[in-house]
């Protein structure tokens, strides 16, 4: 790997920083970027293409193409449909603040733990 490399959290990290409207979106879509992933390692996991995932799920195809570019929060009813139909728990928290312990049960990953511009904390996780 090249000395050059950057890190993709570096400039994410450095993107909130100067750019304002960036950093709310970022905030903002937290919890569809943590959905994508558990889908996308779900369907890996399972050697499932997406149609065959929406199959299962009974969902048009369209709408686990659209979980997984992470860019629409998910409905309290998707989230339901996922746990259900995947067999999975997902677990969403929100805190007042980053101080605030968030105990988690065994056997569940956290997919997103983000301190927002105001200081609350949104944390994502499934298992």
């Amino acid at each position: 790997m090249s000395g050059n490399a950057v890190r993709l959290d570096d400039v994410i990290a450095e993107r909130c920083a100067s750019d304002p409207e960036f950093r709310e979106y970022w905030e903002r879509m937290a919890l569809a970027r943590a959905m994508a992933i558990a889908v996308i390692r779900y369907r890996s996991e399972h050697e499932l293409s997406q149609r065959a995932l929406a199959r299962q799920l009974g969902m048009p195809y369209s709408q686990i193409a659209r979980l997984e570019l992470g860019e629409h929060n998910p409905s309290i009813e998707t989230l339901q449909r996922l746990a259900k139909g995947l067999g999975r728990r997902f677990i969403v928290a929100v805190a007042p603040d980053q101080a605030t312990e968030i105990s988690l049960p065994k056997g569940v990953e956290i997919l997103s733990d983000v301190v927002l511009e105001d200081g609350s904390r949104v944390l994502a996780a499934a298992g």
